[in-house]
């Protein structure tokens, strides 16, 4: 590991994100009926209520708050706050289902250099921010040691082996984005 400058820990890929919810039952709804996750099993040792979601690569744990009257919850859509990202085919079709859904959401233009990314962020039940974005409109453009690729899950891993074999065979730091 210690040669693996690019990657220290040997990391793989995202697991999963873990939410500490007022109702864990609000809460599946939400993830399913909006994002499209999915409830799958979770560890039947675990001793306090919660829910596993997986989708698009990638798990949510849902954590019931010990006391949920205490959680501070947050109602202005801040775009620089914690949040959590998801890809969209068609931002205009995220924009319609949200609005026939009644959640409210904020929109923004990123533009880098002529090239225009769409953003709608809005709240889980709790507050946590939601990002859905044409973010694969952006080239991800690594600091140092690498060309120019988009944020796209198939570019990311024609990135990532790449870097493997550059360590491997010239051992040059790399950069990841």
């Amino acid at each position: 590991m210690k040669g693996n400058t690019g990657n220290p820990l040997a990391l793989t890929s995202l697991n999963h994100i873990s939410l500490v919810c007022r109702s864990v039952e609000q809460s599946i709804e939400f993830y399913k009926n909006v994002l499209g996750f999915v409830p799958v099993r979770r560890p039947g040792s675990f001793n306090f209520n919660g829910a596993w979601l997986f989708s698009y690569g990638i798990g949510i744990h849902l954590l019931q708050s010990e006391d949920p009257e205490k959680m501070p919850k947050k109602t202005e859509i801040n775009p620089k706050d914690n949040h959590i990202s998801f890809q969209c085919e068609s931002i205009d079709a995220v924009e319609k289902k949200l609005t026939e859904m009644g959640i409210k959401y904020a929109r923004q233009l990123v533009e880098e250099g002529g090239i225009y990314v769409d953003q709608l962020f809005f709240h889980d039940p709790d507050g946590f921010m939601v990002e859905i974005c044409n973010c694969d409109n952006l080239p991800v453009i690594p600091l140092a040691g690498e060309m120019a690729r988009s944020c796209s899950r198939a570019n990311l891993q024609l990135l990532q082996p790449q870097q493997s074999q550059q360590q491997t065979v010239a051992q040059v730091p790399v950069i990841k984005p």
